[in-house]
C-alpha cells in the first residue's frame, strides 16, 4: 500500500455536488467545481485517486450516492484528502460536517474545502465551526425570508407559482394570474357533468380514455393514455372549480382568510374560484434503504395540513361550473374510496422484493379475475410498458 505519511504519493478523491436548486443556476455547477478542484489538486501536487459526483443531491441529509462512494473510498484506505469547492458541498449541517470529518480521520484522511478559512489547529477548527453555524444560519434566514415574501405575495391576491396549473387554467404572462384553458376547461366540466349525473370516477376514468383525451402531462415526461383516479377525486375537490359568489367572498373576508383590499377589487356580479396557498405543508426527508440489487435512495415526502387560520384565500377566474353540479359530484365522491381487498388480498412477497431475472427490474404486482376467483401475479415493467415477451438486460 502507499505511503500516505508525506514519503508517498499524496492521493486526493474529489467530490462535487450540487442540488436541484442549484442546477438551475449558472456558476456553480459540477464542471465548475471539478475544474477548480483539479487545479488545486495539480498545484499542491496530489494525484486524483478518483472524481465523484453527486447531481440533484441535497446537503442537507449524508444519504447520497456519491458521498457514500467517498465514504467507502476513505475507508478502503490510500486517501490523503478529500477535496471539495465549499464545505457546503460536503454538508449543509454542521454537525453532519463534523461527523464526516472525525470518520475521514480514523482512516488517516483529512476533509479539505478550497473555501476553508481555518487550519488544522483548535483554532482553526473552532474558526471553521463557527463559520459553519454563521451559514446554517443565514440559510435558515434566507428561507424565512422567502417563505414570508410568497405569504405576502399570496395576501395581496397573486398566486405563488407552482410546477404546474391547475388542469384547466394556464399561468398568464407574469406567473401570477390564472387564465382558463378552454380546451381542457372543457373536460373539467365534462368530469362534473359526469359525476353528479351518477358516473363512478372508474366510468369517468373510461369513458375519457375511450374517446382519447389525453390525460394531464407533467411538462417532464409525454402524456399517456390512461387517467388516473386520484386525479379525478382531486378535480371534484378542488375549490379552484367551485364557484363563489359574493356573499362567500365576504364570509372569506370576515374569517380573515382573505384581504379585504383584494376583495375590493373583484366584480361582485361574477362568480370566482379560490386557490388556497399555505393550506398544507410538505417536508421531504432523504432515505435509503438496501435491497436485492444494492443500496437505493429516495425521498420520504410527509405532508400535513396546517390550521385553516393559515391558509389564504385567492380568487381566481370561474370555471364555469354550475354550482349545484359541483356540490352534486361532490356528494357523489363524498365516501368514494378504494374498494376494498377483503377475500383478494396478496399476501406474498412485496413487489419491491421480487426482481425479474432479465433486466433486475422490481417487478409489477398484478391480479385478473377468472370464474369467479382471483389470480395474482408478477410482470416485469419493461414487459409492460414494450408489449415484449421476453426481458433481457439493457
Amino acid at each position: 500500500m502507499p505511503s500516505v505519511n508525506g514519503h508517498g504519493p499524496k492521493r486526493a478523491v474529489l467530490y462535487a455536488r450540487v442540488s436541484t436548486d442549484e442546477q438551475a443556476r449558472s456558476g456553480y455547477s459540477l464542471a465548475q467545481q471539478l475544474e477548480a478542484l483539479r487545479d488545486y489538486a495539480a498545484r499542491e501536487g496530489y494525484e486524483v485517486l478518483e472524481e465523484v459526483i453527486d447531481p440533484g443531491q441535497s446537503g442537507a441529509s449524508l444519504e447520497r450516492p456519491g458521498m457514500d462512494r467517498v465514504r467507502a473510498l476513505v475507508a478502503a484506505s490510500g486517501v490523503s484528502v478529500v477535496l471539495a469547492q465549499d464545505r457546503d458541498r460536503f454538508s449543509r449541517e454542521p454537525a453532519y460536517t463534523y461527523l464526516l470529518k472525525r470518520e475521514f480521520e480514523e482512516h488517516g484522511c483529512k476533509m479539505r474545502a478550497l473555501n476553508g478559512r481555518g487550519d488544522d489547529t483548535p483554532e482553526g477548527e473552532l474558526m471553521d465551526g463557527v463559520f459553519d453555524q454563521f451559514a446554517k444560519f443565514e440559510r435558515a434566514k434566507t428561507a424565512e425570508r422567502t417563505r414570508k415574501g410568497k405569504l405576502q405575495k399570496a395576501r395581496k391576491g397573486k398566486l405563488v407559482r407552482n410546477a404546474r396549473a391547475h388542469y384547466g387554467f394556464v399561468y398568464d404572462e407574469t406567473g401570477e394570474r390564472y387564465l382558463v384553458n378552454e380546451e381542457e376547461m372543457a373536460v373539467v366540466r365534462r368530469i362534473f357533468r359526469l359525476v353528479s349525473s351518477g358516473s363512478s370516477l372508474y366510468g369517468v376514468k373510461r369513458s375519457l380514455e375511450l374517446d382519447g383525451v389525453p390525460p394531464p402531462g407533467n411538462g417532464i415526461k409525454p402524456r399517456g393514455r390512461f387517467w388516473n383516479l386520484p386525479f379525478l377525486r382531486e378535480v371534484v375537490r378542488a375549490d379552484v372549480y367551485k364557484p363563489h359568489a359574493s356573499n362567500e367572498i365576504a364570509e372569506l373576508v370576515a374569517e380573515g382568510l382573505l384581504a379585504s383590499e383584494v376583495a375590493s377589487t373583484l366584480n361582485e356580479s361574477l362568480n370566482y374560484g379560490i386557490f388556497w396557498f399555505n393550506r398544507t405543508r410538505t417536508t421531504r426527508k432523504r432515505v435509503s434503504k438496501t435491497g436485492s440489487i444494492g443500496k437505493e435512495y429516495r425521498w420520504q415526502i410527509t405532508r400535513r395540513r396546517n390550521p385553516r387560520d393559515q391558509w389564504v384565500a385567492i380568487p381566481v377566474p370561474d370555471a364555469g361550473i354550475p354550482l349545484d353540479m359541483v356540490e352534486a359530484a361532490r356528494e357523489m365522491v363524498r365516501y368514494n374510496s378504494s374498494a376494498s381487498k377483503k377475500g383478494r388480498r396478496f399476501w406474498e412477497i412485496p413487489s419491491s422484493v421480487v426482481r425479474c431475472g432479465g433486466c433486475g427490474n422490481a417487478m409489477l404486482r398484478y391480479s385478473a379475475m377468472a370464474a369467479g376467483h382471483v389470480y395474482s401475479y408478477y410482470k416485469c415493467p419493461r414487459l409492460v410498458r414494450d408489449s415484449k415477451d421476453a426481458c433481457s438486460p439493457e
